[in-house]
């Protein structure tokens, strides 16, 4: 259940599981729980180029997403909340974008920054 955890504001590293107030969480209830919490949210493997280049397109736009470097043991939790999509995985506004191919078909469309916009993800 270790996870390491990047925010925007630098990093995080915990030892054994994730938890609040001593209380451990299991990976799905972790994962969901960091998708509500954020309006976008990046999970993904340790060390992944795929969500660095994700980090900063979204970056470009004025979106700084939570980034977090899941462990195997919590991999299949996030796998299973995008719908069964691989990693790295994107969220905005609690709703799966997918991998990197989702995330420039939204900005190829013109849709990334009003989705960024409408989830507070992005000020004007």
């Amino acid at each position: 259940m270790a996870a390491v955890a990047a925010m925007a504001g630098g990093k995080r590293r915990g030892a054994a599981g994730l938890s609040i107030d001593g209380v451990e969480e299991a990976p799905e209830e972790r994962v969901g729980r960091l998708i509500r919490e954020n309006p976008a949210v990046i999970f993904s493997r340790r060390g992944c180029c795929m969500s660095h280049v994700m980090k900063r397109l979204l970056a470009a736009v004025g979106a700084h997403p939570a980034a977090i470097e899941l462990e195997e043991a919590d991999e299949e939790a996030a796998a299973a909340a995008a719908g069964g999509a691989g990693l790295p995985t994107l969220f905005v506004g609690g709703a799966a974008v997918g991998g990197l191919e989702g995330l420039m078909s939204l900005h190829l469309r013109g849709r990334l920054v009003p989705m960024l916009l409408e989830a507070g993800a992005v000020r004007c």
